[in-house]
C-alpha cells in the first residue's frame, strides 16, 4: 500500500470539443432563417472567442446556440467570460468571449485556505495553475473533492492523477 495518496484540482477543458462546438454554431446561423442573413462571423482565438453580428438580438441568439452546442459537447458554461458588446462599424455588434483556464493565484490561495480549514487531515500545495492535494487516507480525499464541488466558483473544476 502507497503512504499516501493524492490528485490535482485544475480548471481546464477540451479545446478540439469547444472547436467543434464552434463550428456546429457557425453551420446552424448559416441555416436558421432569423439568423442566415446576418452575417455572423464567430472567431476562435488562442484564449477567446469574437463574435461578429448585426445586432444586439442576434448575438443574444447566436450566444444561446454557442450555449446549447457547448452543453451538448459537455463543455463547462463556466469557461465563458463574457465581455460588454462593443458597436463596430455599419451597425455590427462585436462580443469578445474570454476562455477561462488555469486557476488564478487569488482562486488558489482561497481554495487551498479553505480545504485546509475544514479538512485538517490533508496537505495542500499550489503548482502553477493547480492545485495538489495530499492525504494519507483516500476518504480524506473524498471528503476535499466533496467540499470543492459543493463551491460556487467562476470557474469549472476538474480532478485529475488521482492516486
Amino acid at each position: 500500500m502507497a503512504d499516501s495518496y493524492s490528485f490535482d484540482v485544475v480548471s481546464d477543458f477540451d479545446r478540439q470539443e469547444l472547436v467543434n462546438a464552434v463550428d456546429q454554431v457557425r453551420r446552424e446561423v448559416g441555416q436558421r432563417y432569423d439568423l442566415k442573413d446576418s452575417n455572423t462571423d464567430i472567431d476562435v482565438e488562442e484564449a477567446s472567442l469574437t463574435i461578429t453580428t448585426a445586432s444586439d438580438m442576434t448575438l443574444d441568439a447566436v450566444m444561446d446556440v454557442l450555449r446549447q452546442k457547448a452543453t451538448k459537447r459537455n463543455l463547462s458554461l463556466k469557461i465563458f467570460d463574457l465581455q460588454t458588446p462593443e458597436p463596430v462599424g455599419g451597425n455590427r455588434v462585436k462580443q469578445v468571449v474570454k476562455l477561462r483556464k488555469g486557476l488564478s493565484q487569488e482562486l488558489a490561495k482561497t481554495l487551498s485556505k479553505l480545504v485546509r480549514d475544514q479538512i485538517k487531515k490533508v496537505t495542500v500545495a499550489i503548482q502553477g495553475e493547480s492545485l495538489r492535494i495530499t492525504g494519507k487516507n483516500k476518504d480524506d480525499l473524498q471528503q476535499v473533492i466533496t467540499l470543492l464541488r459543493a463551491e460556487d466558483l467562476e470557474v469549472p473544476l476538474q480532478f485529475e492523477n488521482y492516486r
